[in-house]
């Protein structure tokens, strides 16, 4: 066995698959509540799906009690961190208040969802 995808709800799936299509510029499939970026080299997880998500709450972060929780997040491994962030930045991300890590940026996608940027050094 072995993951191929992982399927992240959203407001807006074709608007969130587009992000992250041009993030990691990977081709896009989008379609009305439901879209796919897929790995252009199919090397790990080759899939990210999207769906519609009608009543949809962005997760906090960190988590606090009584609010949203994230239920997952993305890791993405990047050559030049500074660059990365100044990259999600101009796509419409923002970072994360609470950054845990120095070697690692918590970014929020323009749906809420966090994911982290870090360097394989």
């Amino acid at each position: 066995m072995r993951i191929s995808g992982a399927t992240i709800g959203a407001p807006d799936p074709g608007a969130l698959a587009q992000f992250y299509s041009d993030l990691l510029g990977w081709p896009s499939e989008i379609e009305k509540n439901w879209a796919q970026v897929r790995s252009p080299g199919g090397d790990g997880l080759s899939t990210l799906n999207f769906e519609i998500e009608p009543d949809y709450v962005r997760p906090t972060w960190p988590s606090r009690p009584g609010e949203q929780q994230i239920m997952t997040h993305l890791d993405i491994a990047v050559d030049d961190l500074a660059a990365a962030v100044a990259w999600a930045e101009e796509l419409g991300a923002v970072p994360a208040d609470h950054q845990p890590q120095s070697d690692v940026r918590v970014m929020l996608d323009p749906a809420g969802h966090p994911f982290c940027l870090f360097t394989n050094d």
